[in-house]
């Protein structure tokens, strides 16, 4: 889920669990020559996993979980150098019957595990799927368990959360261009020429080595958010090596870093409406009335002038407080949540806005964070070769402020990547020429991956067909009879959506 912060330029996504995702700068760009892995071979520089226990989880019913360590190159343009790990996870049901493949998932981020997904997916997919696929997760390079970038302190990372999310004076601008510029050297300083390795491109690559690992001769694929770029970079590199590919919440790869984070600032505008109109339409059940941004709006301006406290010296400071707000947006079951929450930071108890914030951010009781946000950065600035400057920045905020009052101005400051050391890599764009049908799912009210990216990509890849939800939140499968019924038939009989298909939101 994971969910990020706007001034690092992410967002969350919620898939059981909640994964980030962004859609830089792009560029047209040739692929790295070499062939693809055929099904159970083993690629130059990539040593097989040996499947073993799976310590670090719970015993699931009727399902058996095995996990292992591969290690592919960690440059695919020179295979026989350095190596990265890339743990994975494979969930198979006792029931399974008539077994098709394996069904391949990633929830986002960049930063999402896509091994704790599989182990979620593996109780909370359709049976329809658990009973012909097993379920592979992998961690993508720099990501939880697969060569972790960690570069980022608890320190900074609370104080980048809790800063104001519009800071108007010059001063305070310039104490988040200082602290942004800090986290984005102390990354520089750590890994060197090595950031750039953490791309999109090579971590599609490794995914084709997953895909000869568990010996799939074509791909079966599900991705989340910035799984769906994930996804279309694959395709394009790999057309031929597809069986099934479900891009749910989708990036459309093709517009500039500033385009999306515009349309960002608009889907979560338009998401805040929807929870506006719930309070209203609710009354009583929403706990701070039937004017949310007024309450948001007030809530925000106390934060920044008397921050309320809890034991321990934590403030619930307008960064805290955004955050949270931020993550209630993913779905719509938890604007009760945010309402709550707000009406108890009112009356002096901060709690709720802490676990909101919390959850978003993957901060545990004491203070720790995981490495999403190490992995988002690194690998979004890396395929970010059009970053925004400080002072183009800065402009945008003051327009964006105008035009979507809650969200432009913190969606504005790109400030890490701004200030990134290391090298670029962008990933290609493009028509994914030799590829079968790829389905791509759009929410309406989607406010991390706005609807209108979906036909995008789609058209992008010149083989998509939308499937579209008429409901809430950031992603769509599997929440409707709808939907599932759309995207089982696609993943295990391969009958792809009428077009123009949509689903109703209930």
């Amino acid at each position: 889920m994971r969910h990020p912060t706007p001034r690092l330029a992410v967002v969350a996504a919620v898939v059981l669990l909640l994964a980030g995702c962004v859609s830089p700068p792009t560029r047209w760009a040739a692929p790295i020559s070499g062939d693809p892995a055929p099904s159970g071979s083993t690629a130059a520089g990539v040593t097989p996993p040996v499947w073993g226990p799976c310590d670090d989880y719970r015993d699931v019913p009727n399902v058996t979980l095995e996990c292992g360590v591969m290690k592919v190159p960690q440059n695919w343009t020179a295979p026989n150098g350095k190596t990265f790990d890339i743990a994975l996870l494979k969930a198979k049901s006792s029931r399974q019957s008539r077994r098709i493949g394996s069904l391949v998932v990633n929830p986002g981020g960049p930063g999402g595990s896509g091994v704790d997904l599989a182990y979620y997916l593996s109780q909370g997919l359709p049976e329809d799927i658990i009973w012909k696929f097993d379920i592979v997760g992998f961690d993508p390079r720099g990501v939880g368990k697969s060569s972790p970038v960690e570069c980022f302190s608890d320190e900074d990372l609370d104080a980048n959360f809790g800063y104001d999310p519009d800071p108007v004076s010059q001063a305070d601008f310039d104490g988040l261009v200082a602290l942004a510029r800090k986290m984005a050297q102390e990354c520089g300083d750590k890994y060197g020429d090595t950031l750039s390795l953490f791309s999109t491109e090579q971590a599609a690559r490794d995914m084709d080595a997953v895909r000869a690992a568990v010996g799939d001769e074509k791909l079966t694929y599900l991705g989340y958010s910035y799984g769906t770029l994930l996804g279309a970079t694959y395709a394009q590199l790999f057309p031929t090596k597809i069986r099934a590919l479900v891009l749910d919440g989708a990036v459309d790869p093709a517009q500039s870093g500033k385009d999306s984070s515009e349309g960002q600032a608009k889907g979560f505008e338009r998401a805040f409406t929807n929870f506006a109109n719930w309070c209203t339409a609710e009354g009583a059940k929403c706990a701070i009335g039937p004017d949310a941004r007024a309450a948001v709006t007030t809530a925000l301006q106390a934060a920044r002038t008397a921050p309320v406290g809890q034991p321990g010296g934590r403030k619930a400071t307008a960064g805290w407080v955004f955050t949270a707000v931020t993550s209630s947006l993913y779905s719509e079951q938890r604007w009760p949540d945010l309402a709550e929450a707000l009406a108890n930071l009112k009356g002096g108890d901060p709690k709720g806005i802490f676990e909101l914030a919390d959850s978003y951010a993957e901060r545990d009781s004491s203070g720790k964070y995981s490495n999403l946000f190490d992995a988002n950065l690194a690998v979004n600035c890396t395929d970010d070769d059009k970053s925004v400057t400080v002072e183009e920045a800065r402009r945008l905020q003051s327009e964006w402020r105008t035009k979507y009052p809650l969200f432009g101005a913190s969606l504005a400051l790109n400030l890490i990547c701004a200030q990134w050391p290391g090298k670029r890599d962008p990933y290609p764009v493009g028509k994914a020429e030799g590829a079968p049908p790829i389905v791509v799912v759009g929410t309406k009210g989607d406010p991390a991956t706005p609807y209108e990216q979906t036909p995008a990509l789609a058209t992008m890849l010149g083989v998509g067909v939308v499937l579209t939800w008429e409901g809430e939140g950031h992603t769509a499968y599997p929440q409707t009879r709808c939907i599932n019924n759309a995207v089982n038939e696609y993943l295990i009989n391969l009958k792809v959506p009428p077009v123009g298909q949509s689903c109703p939101a209930r």
